[in-house]
């Protein structure tokens, strides 16, 4: 993956969904970064939102920046999430560091990891109850509706359960 420094994060998901031959459709609405209120807006399910949390694990050795998946109608549960990475505590990421490693204010991060330092992981439930998922797609003002099969396999994802009971 390139650094995301100076690039136009939307574009750069265009271009891999269309090289990888993803079936998706890209939405044009408000600018607005509530995964309730864009749902509304987009006429998805709360549950297809996959909102991205970029989190610092760290302890037992760990130092690691993770780009954390969840569906939308979910909390995550970052102590569980420090646990599968090996950790023993994870916080969010500060604003600064959630642009330099992905290039997106909060709200408009998109689940893929373009940077090297920032892992993937995401939790299962998402992908099992929807067909399609829905992100904002590097802007505020623009969303991508993409197949969960797509997802999965152009992402890769590691697949960790983290979400709170």
């Amino acid at each position: 993956m390139i650094s995301v420094a100076g690039t136009d994060i939307f574009q750069q998901l265009i271009d891999l969904l269309e090289a990888q031959q993803a079936r998706y459709r890209v939405m044009d609405h408000e600018p607005v970064g509530k995964c309730e209120a864009v749902s509304a807006l987009r006429g998805t399910a709360l549950e297809q939102g996959a909102k991205a949390l970029v989190c610092k694990v760290k302890g037992h050795g760990i130092k690691q920046h993770v780009l954390a998946i969840i569906a939308a109608d979910k909390q995550a549960d970052l102590a569980a999430l420090a646990a599968g990475i090996g950790g023993s505590k994870a916080s969010l990421a500060s604003p600064p560091e959630v642009d330099s490693l992905t290039g997106c204010v909060f709200g408009a991060i998109p689940p893929f990891s373009f940077h090297p330092s920032l892992k993937l992981v995401a939790d299962p439930l998402l992908f099992e109850r929807v067909d399609e998922i829905a992100f904002n797609a590097g802007r505020l003002e623009k969303s991508i509706v993409l197949n969960t099969a797509d997802y999965l396999r152009i992402a890769r994802p590691e697949l960790m359960a983290f979400r709170a009971a």
